[in-house]
Formats: C-alpha cells, structure tokens, sequence
C-alpha cells in the first residue's frame, strides 16, 4: 500500500541552484540578494508599497501588532477558528482578542457580527482567509472606516489569491503571509510582511532589524547605526530566501496544479454533497482562490473520527484543523468572545483536510477519492 500524506513540500525549479549561489555570495545572514528579489515579487505581486521578507508568518504577524500600536486595554476583533499565532501577535503586546464568529460558507470571520462586537477599547479587527478564500473584505474596510479602526490581514493562507480582483494581503493597512512548507509557495519556514500604510515604513524597517536603523546603514545613509526603537530578529536566512525565490518564479504553474488537483476533487465528490453525507468547500464568485486546501465538513460530528480512520486505513493522511481559540485554555485566559460562536464550534467538529500537493499525480487524487466514498457507503448504510 502506498502512503499519501497530507503534505509533501517538493521543488519547483532552481531552489539548490539558488543556495549554491547564496554560499557563494557569502552572504547567509538575512536582507541578501535572494531576500531583496522575494520582497520585489510581493511588492509586485501585491501591488503594495513594502514588504519584508520575514522568518515566518507569525514573525509578521508580531511585526503588524507593534505597527498597530495595539497595548494593555485594547481590543482586536478577529475570528477564534484561526491559528494560535493571530492572537498570540496581539497578546503579546497585552491587548485582547475578541473572538467573533465566521460564516457558514467561506469559513471567514462573519463581517455581519463585527460591528456588534467593536467597543470603545478596540484598536483593529484582523480577517483571517481561509483556506485562501477572501473575506468580505468591502464590508470589513467600511466597518473599520466608520470606527476609526485598523484593518490588519492574516493572509497566512492566501498568497496568489484574490477578492474582487484584488490581491489578498493589499487590502489592509498591513498584512501577513506565509512561506511555511504547508503553503502553497514555500521555504521550508518563512513568510513576509505587507506594509500598505505609508507612515508605519521606516518604523517596520527598524522593528525588522532588531530595533536598529541598520538598514539606513547598509544602504549608505549613515555612518553606523544604533538602537532605535523596539524590535527583534525577524529576517530569514538567505538560505531560506534562495529556496522561496525558485517557488516564486514558478508561483503561476504551482497554483495552476493545486487548482487542478482542487478541481477533481470538487467534481467527484459531487455526489457525496448531494447525498447530504458532506458539505464541500464554497467560493464565492468574486473570490479567486489560490487551492490552498480541500475539506470537507461531514454531515455530523460524530462521523469524523471514521472518516479520517478509513483514510488512514487506505494509507491516506487526513487531518482536521484548528481547535478554535476561544475554548482553549490560553484563549479563555487572554481573551473573550463577543456573542455565541456556533459556526466556529461546529466547523472546529466536522472538517477534515483532504492531501493536496502539487505533485500529486491522478492515482492519489483517486485513491483519496475513491475512500472517502467508500467512507460515506458505509457511514450511510
């Protein structure tokens, strides 16, 4: 029986080509050649002014709370189906998070609750994309606009991803992406900050390099360079940077694959939906989606633990995903929820990740299909 794991990192093009180079450079150490070229991709990309390449999402994700100015007594609205790094981010600068349900059919935080949940303490709402589909993100800016609020995106998900032709992670006043080997474009560990705000630019550039204007210095605008501000070492490596430049220049072809492999699965799952046995992932039509991920939401709680033990059975790695923040112990203790989080509570029972890589050749993209249909035939006897 062949193994089908969940996620299999894999090369696109000229990844050790690019770390040979990078050795040969002599320069290791983070904002090398390799580092500069990413950051112009996503600028680029994005259409946004700035970015920083960054050591991991969670990295910019820190980077964007210190910009934000978020402290002790505020509050940041944000969804609790999410990964633990888009609170810990605010957390750590002592604010709270409010945890706001998502919706029924992207799984992104519910932009019909966020205002209800906005008090004079609240200083930003951050919208998650998951599964790099784009939250409301009209709606969102409008809500923020009437308040005074940030708007800061955890776009973690959502690289060559769109909302209204829009690219997810140009939208906000900053964003967070991620590079992570579980992306769609990788480096092992990595991911980039977005700044869109003009006056947080020479701010994030010091909170980058530890504190320092260091980057004024290598650039030839002083003399030397000191301790300016707060900050800590969130550059990558250059040898991490020389592996992301070779998966960005094939960004394009690695989607289209993802959204192929994505599109096989929709379609002969089909029946299953129909059957009422699972509820497959939904798109909105002015969202472009990058296939990040396929799941499904089975029928019933109770039938997860069968589904992802059939798979399991056949060989095939099948996960579920977050446990939602607001009933963990450190989400109970740090921060609070702002009306019922039904949807999140559910969703956080029923999905279940199905493998998706680029290299997945058709025989695993059936194989997975053809078990979990052979999981609902039994489950539905």
């Amino acid at each position: 029986m062949t193994f089908i794991p969940f996620n299999k990192p894999g090369l696109a093009g000229d990844e050790l080509k690019n770390i040979e180079q990078a050795i040969a450079n002599a320069h290791l150490s983070g904002n090398g050649p390799f580092t500069k070229k990413c950051q112009r991709w996503i600028e680029q990309r994005l259409a946004s002014p700035r970015a920083l390449l960054t050591h991991s999402c969670t990295a910019a994700l820190e980077m964007a709370a210190l910009l934000s100015g978020a402290g002790s007594g505020d509050e940041v609205i944000m969804p609790s189906f999410t990964f633990v790094s888009t609170a810990n981010a605010f957390v750590l600068r002592g604010a709270t998070p409010v945890f706001v349900d998502i919706r029924p059919d992207t799984l992104n935080l519910d932009e019909s609750l966020v205002e209800q949940a906005i008090t004079p303490r609240t200083r930003a709402i951050v919208p998650v994309h998951y599964a790099g589909v784009g939250c409301e993100m009209d709606e969102i800016g409008r809500i923020a606009a009437r308040h005074g609020l940030l708007v800061i995106e955890d776009a973690a998900q959502g690289v060559m991803a769109a909302y209204k032709g829009r690219p997810l992670g140009s939208m906000g006043d900053a964003s967070a992406l991620s590079f992570h080997e579980t992306k769609n474009v990788i480096a092992g560990e990595g991911g980039a900050l977005v700044v869109n705000r003009s006056e947080w630019f020479d701010r994030a550039e010091i909170l980058w390099e530890k504190g320092t204007n260091r980057t004024l210095f290598s650039r030839g605008k002083i003399d030397k360079y000191s301790w300016i501000d707060v900050g800590s070492s969130y550059l990558p490596s250059e040898i991490n940077a020389a592996f992301l430049w070779a998966q960005l220049e094939h960004a394009e072809a690695i989607t289209d694959r993802r959204r192929a492999i994505w599109a096989e699965y929709h379609r002969r799952l089909a029946p299953l939906e129909s059957l009422g046995v699972v509820r497959r992932p939904i798109v909105p039509d002015h969202c472009t989606a990058n296939a990040h991920m396929y799941y499904l939401l089975v029928a019933d709680a109770h039938l997860r633990p069968g589904l992802i033990a059939t798979l399991d059975k056949h060989g095939i790695n099948a996960v579920s995903h977050y446990a939602p923040l607001h009933s963990a112990p450190a989400g109970r203790r740090f921060g609070r929820t702002a009306g019922a989080l039904d949807v999140t509570e559910s969703v956080g029972e029923r999905l279940v990740r199905l493998p998706l890589w680029p290299a997945m050749v058709p025989d695993e993209v059936t194989a997975v299909i053809d078990a979990v249909t052979a999981w609902a035939g039994a489950a539905w006897r």
